[in-house]
């Protein structure tokens, strides 16, 4: 499941991450991505991963569809979770989002990540 969480700044979109993610999920987050993009550019991007259990196979393939057409519009990726995939995906994302940002931050440090990610 994703939920859309509330940002204070209009270039930075997040989400909650749980459960097992479906291509309907996809349908929640796309559009999001492309109202930010449309209104000011690029986007920032918030995903609080939280008991999350992976993708069905439809929505792997939404996944990279969304990474390959919306890399080069992306500043800005914080990863928000504990478990220690999260850490590993944060430095294996890097090659595929060579003009984003990409930082991990622990559940605790949720704040932390949503400053980042407002940093000029």
């Amino acid at each position: 499941m994703i939920e859309k969480l509330e940002s204070q700044s209009d270039n930075v979109v997040g989400f909650k991450i749980s459960g097992k993610l479906h291509h309907d999920d996809y349908q929640t987050m796309v559009p999001a991505f492309d109202a930010v993009i449309e209104k000011v550019g690029k986007v920032r991007v918030l995903c609080w991963f939280d008991d999350f259990h992976g993708w069905d196979l439809h929505a792997m393939w939404d996944d990279t569809v969304l990474a390959t057409t919306h890399c080069g519009k992306i500043e800005r990726i914080a990863i928000v979770g504990d478990a220690s995939w999260e850490k590993w995906m944060a430095t294996f994302c890097k090659p595929f989002q060579p003009l984003s940002k990409i930082k991990h931050f622990d559940s605790a440090e949720l704040d932390a990540a949503w400053s980042w990610l407002d940093e000029e």
